[in-house]
Order: structure tokens, then sequence, then C-alpha cells
């Protein structure tokens, strides 16, 4: 099936939840002079920066590096950090970097191990790594299949872990990371989760019918939302000249002001916490650089905003082509 008659035929068999959602009324939202917003996360009483921190950011960084930007951070009033073992060596240089922040901050991590044993030893090497006792948030990582979903549950399987380590005080929430709508549906359907990680994007969500679903079940469930891909374009194009300059993106980004503060417009527009930027130290600091901009949407704007992101190629559709 064409794109545009993919388009087409979602739009007319899923209009209710193509609508743009940009209800803000159940989050509570603070601003100090100068510093990032913070708003509510779903229902653990938690207050994060709307622009996290994600640990890609530090990855193959040297340590003065990693602690300029994490010190770069915390100046601007970040408190939200996320990392995860797949990222080669973050946790190893976010660790040390983050060390005299810890307590004042809220530290998330995930794991792509599906099996309790497997999960209860990353999470051991994570906080080793991390130089902290436990984690604020610890998440199912990259849940993409059925499958992903049924170990998960399975006797011996990686929740019995996540329960065994939060009764321990290990970890305070529990929650998941997907890129799939039919996983993260089955997660939510399985277990009353503290908070959903999930591509939150223009493109994704107009080009692709990717987003919307899962988003309003979250919603349903009084779920801390957290977003990525807000500054995604979509898939790098065949030999684009620019990817190079990207190592750290596997699809191509949003790169100049107007277009990233568009992208974070969109996504923060929604009922979402927070959204995680690229791992591009560069595109960080032009994100850092708009958050006194990033108001939400007026209704001219959706419109706009919908027409650029049905003219491109989405990172993500569903169902999937």
């Amino acid at each position: 099936m064409k794109r545009r008659d993919f388009i087409r035929t979602t739009a007319i068999v899923a209009p209710a939840i193509s609508m743009f959602q940009a209800d803000l009324s159940g989050i509570e939202r603070k601003t100090a002079p100068g510093k990032i917003e913070k708003r509510s996360l779903g229902q653990t009483g938690e207050m994060l920066s709307m622009i996290g921190f994600g640990g890609i950011l530090v990855m193959n960084a040297t340590t003065e590096e990693a602690a300029e930007s994490v010190k770069l951070a915390i100046d601007s009033g970040i408190n939200y950090f996320d990392v995860a073992p797949t990222y080669g060596n973050a946790e190893s240089m976010l660790g040390p970097a983050l060390e005299p922040y810890r307590k004042n901050v809220f530290l998330a991590c995930k794991t792509t191990q599906r099996s309790k044993n497997e999960a209860l030893a990353e999470l051991e090497k994570s906080l080793k790594n991390l130089r902290t006792d436990h984690f604020d948030l610890y998440q199912f990582h990259a849940v993409t299949t059925m499958e992903d979903v049924e170990k998960i549950f399975a006797p011996g399987g990686a929740m019995e872990a996540f329960q065994e380590a939060k009764k321990a005080g290990k970890i305070r929430f529990i929650g998941f990371s997907a890129h799939s709508v039919e996983a993260a549906l089955a997660m939510m359907d399985r277990y009353d989760f503290d908070t959903i990680l999930y591509p939150i994007n223009f493109v994704t969500w107009h080009a692709g019918n990717f987003g919307a679903q899962v988003l309003e079940k979250a919603k349903q469930k009084k779920m801390g939302i957290l977003a990525l891909k807000a500054m995604a374009k979509g898939p790098w194009p065949k030999d684009a000249a620019d990817k190079a300059k990207y190592p750290k993106c596997w699809y191509e980004p949003l790169v100049t002001p107007e277009d990233i503060r568009m992208g974070l417009r969109f996504t923060l527009s929604h009922p979402i916490t927070a959204a995680l930027t690229p791992g591009d130290v560069g595109l960080f600091k032009i994100a850092l650089s708009q958050t006194g901009s990033l108001t939400p949407l007026k209704e001219k704007e959706v419109q706009e905003i919908k027409t650029k992101g049905l003219a491109e190629n989405p990172l993500f559709m569903y169902p999937r082509a």
C-alpha cells in the first residue's frame, strides 16, 4: 500500500484517535525564572523537567565532556536523566558526572533482559555503573513484540525481578519503553505501570497513524507519559550528506532551531511530562536554547504542523507496513 493511500485509509478508519490531544489540564506545571518548566509525572508525586537528559549524550565522551554536559543540564533546571546499558559506555560516563547531583535528580534506567535472573543481574550492574543505591524509575526497554510481552510476564520473567527489586528499595517506580502500538497496549493491559516512554512525534502522529492510540490509553490509566523522538524528522534518506555528522542518531533529526522548537512544541502540547532529545550534544544545546518558547500550540499552528507532518516519511507506522 502506498503511503498516501495508507493515510487516507487510516483517516477513515480511526478519526477519533487522529485528533490532536492538546490538553494539559491534567498536568501540574511549574516554572522558575530562567529554568525549564517542570511537570507532574502521572500519580508518582514527582515533578520532572519537560526536557530530559538522555544518557546517550555522554556515550563515548571524555570524562570532562560528560561532566560539562551534566552541569549544563543541571544549571538549566533539568532534573530528569535516563540511561540504559545498551547505550555503549553511557552508564559508566554518566555515573561519575551525575554523582554530585544524584540526590536532587530523578534517575531512570532500563533493561532489555526478559528473564528474572538476567534482569536482576543487569540491574545490579547498572546500579554500580551509575554509582547509586536505587533508581527512581526502572523500565522494560524497547518492548516491541508480543513475544517480548509474554516473556516479561511469564513465570521466571523479568517482571518478577522488578517486583523483587522494588520491595528491596532498589527501584521506586516501574515503567516501560516501547516502539510498537501492539506491544504498548498489551503491556498496559497486563499491569498498572507508573510510566510509559514512547515516541510522540509530529510525523509519526500524522503520517504514520502512530501514537494517539497509546497516548489515549496511558491518559486513561493516569500514567506518567515520557516522550521519545520529539526531535525526529524520519528515517535517514539514502546517502544523506548529514548522516556522518550525527553518528549517535539512527534516524534523521530536526536540526534547525525553528524545526526543533516545532517538534518539541508538538510533543509537549500533548499531556506529556517530558521529552528526551537525540544523542547529539549540539542538538541538545539547541533544545535548551528553545525552552523559553516551548508554549502550547495554537489552533492555526496545529494545522500547519499537520500539513508538514503529512509531507514527511514516518519513522513508525500503525499498522506496520
